[in-house]
C-alpha cells in the first residue's frame, strides 16, 4: 500500500490550476528531471510549471517537490522554492541557484535547489509537484533552514494548493 500523500493529512484548503510541459498528472518523469548523483544520470532540472485561478488575496507562493514513498519514515524533499512574489505565475524549466525567482531552500540532497527523482531499485515512487498560495509576501524562513521547518511555515500560511502527482522508478 503507498504513503498517503503529504496533504492527506493537513487541513484542506482550496485548489486552484497548475500545469506542466514537463510533468504530467499520473504520468512518468522524464530524465530531464531525474538527479544525476546517488547511482542516477539524469538531467536534474526543475520543470517548466504555470499557475491560475489561485485567490486573489494570494501575497506569495511556495513550490515544493516531495516524495512520500522514500524509504526514510519522513519521506523525501526534492524541492522547496518560497517567496515567489504573487505577480509570477509561471516558473521556466532549469530555475537553478541564483535564479531571482524566491528563496530555494535545501532540499533532503543538502542542496538549495532542485533536487531529481532518485529512488532505490524497486517499486516506482510518486513525486508531488505542488505550489502553495499563501497569505503572507514573505515566510521569513532562512534558506538553510530544515525542510520541515519551511514545510511548517508554508503550510500554516496556505490559503490554496494546487499539485500535479508524477511517478519514476528504477
Amino acid at each position: 500500500m503507498p504513503a498517503p500523500l503529504p496533504y492527506d493529512f493537513l487541513p484542506e484548503v482550496p485548489s486552484f490550476t497548475l500545469t506542466s510541459e514537463d510533468v504530467s498528472d499520473g504520468g512518468t518523469l522524464s530524465q530531464a528531471q531525474v538527479f544525476d548523483g546517488w547511482g542516477h544520470s539524469g538531467g536534474n532540472v526543475s520543470p517548466q510549471l504555470a499557475w491560475s485561478g489561485f485567490p486573489p488575496e494570494t501575497q506569495s507562493f511556495a513550490v515544493t517537490v516531495y516524495d512520500p514513498d522514500a524509504p526514510t519514515g519522513s519521506g523525501f524533499w526534492h524541492w522547496l522554492l518560497w517567496d515567489v512574489p504573487a505577480h509570477v505565475t509561471e516558473l521556466p524549466s532549469g530555475i537553478g541557484v541564483g535564479d531571482p525567482v524566491g528563496v530555494q531552500g535545501r532540499n533532503d540532497y543538502g542542496d538549495n535547489a532542485f533536487g531529481g527523482a532518485g529512488p532505490p531499485p524497486g517499486e516506482p515512487h510518486r513525486y508531488v509537484f505542488a505550489v502553495h498560495a499563501l497569505d503572507v509576501p514573505s515566510l521569513g524562513v532562512p534558506a538553510d533552514a530544515p525542510a520541515a521547518q519551511a514545510g511548517f511555515n508554508i503550510t500554516g500560511h496556505t490559503i490554496a494548493r494546487a499539485y500535479l502527482v508524477a511517478t519514476y522508478g528504477v
